[in-house]
């Protein structure tokens, strides 16, 4: 599923932002360089643009940064997931040394832990379901996913008009796997436009060339991996349980015949 962020922000913003996100650090009179525009539209950009407000701040030498950058590793994506690390690095981590980093992400951030009971039940079900897609993957494909980057419970909502909430991204070379999970067997339809929602965010943040995957991950089901429809749209989402989740890989990595 693809989506046009530019329904959101304008083309001049997309262009300022993204060589904000893609160094470290830029001043106004280099991006006006680059981008053949005046220095100053590109400080009223600055102070006018919900998108660099919320995403985007100066230091002490007049250098813009993005909050999170857009190439890896994504630079400044831990301030803003209960845990953040490589597939590698998550593989390694045992499931109470998880838990334990998780939750206290999770208050770093500002993740409400009410309803103890029932989210840390989720919090292990959504670690077992990507335990096991890592065990797939090692299986089906020469893939070097323990080099990939994950962030479990993204909470991006420094302002008004960027917010995503994420349970899981899977951050690979050119791809983000954004992945919704619910604990359940049957497909909701609002759940279906929930796992897309911030997707068009989500590129804004990761960058045009990154192609965002969302997918819609059912651990109560078995053995099913389907399409829903995503509300009234022509778009469409894969929607699987979480023994089949390499299939959602799968579509979009091609590494089954």
């Amino acid at each position: 599923m693809r989506r046009n962020e530019t329904l959101l922000f304008s083309e001049t913003e997309l262009q300022i932002y993204a060589l904000i996100a893609g160094n470290d650090g830029i001043k106004a009179r280099e991006i006006a360089g680059r981008l053949g525009m005046n220095k100053t539209e590109v400080s009223r950009w600055m102070v006018s643009s919900a998108l660099m407000r919320e995403l985007c701040y100066q230091d002490r030498e007049y250098c813009w940064h993005a909050l999170v950058r857009q190439k890896a590793p994504y630079e400044g994506l831990y301030e803003f997931s209960g845990w953040y690390g490589t597939v590698g690095e998550f593989l390694k981590t045992d499931e109470n040394a998880w838990l334990e980093e998780l939750k206290s992400g999770c208050r770093r951030i500002g993740r409400n832990l009410n309803d103890q009971r029932g989210l840390i039940h989720s919090f292990l079900d959504c670690r077992k379901t990507m335990v096991c897609l890592f065990e797939d993957l090692k299986e089906l494909t020469d893939f070097p996913f323990p080099e990939w980057e994950i962030a479990f419970e993204l909470r991006l909502n420094v302002g008004r008009m960027i917010r995503i909430y994420s349970d899981v991204l899977v951050m690979i070379p050119g791809k983000v796997f954004s992945l919704e999970f619910k604990m359940k067997k049957d497909i909701d339809p609002d759940e279906v436009i929930q796992a897309a929602k911030y997707v068009p965010y989500l590129e804004v943040v990761f960058g045009r060339n990154t192609d965002i995957c969302p997918a819609l991950v059912l651990t109560g089901e078995k053995e099913m991996f389907t399409y829903s429809k995503i509300g009234k749209t022509d778009y469409i989402l894969p929607v699987s349980s979480g023994d089949m989740l390499f299939n959602v890989f799968n579509e979009y990595l091609g590494f089954l015949a």
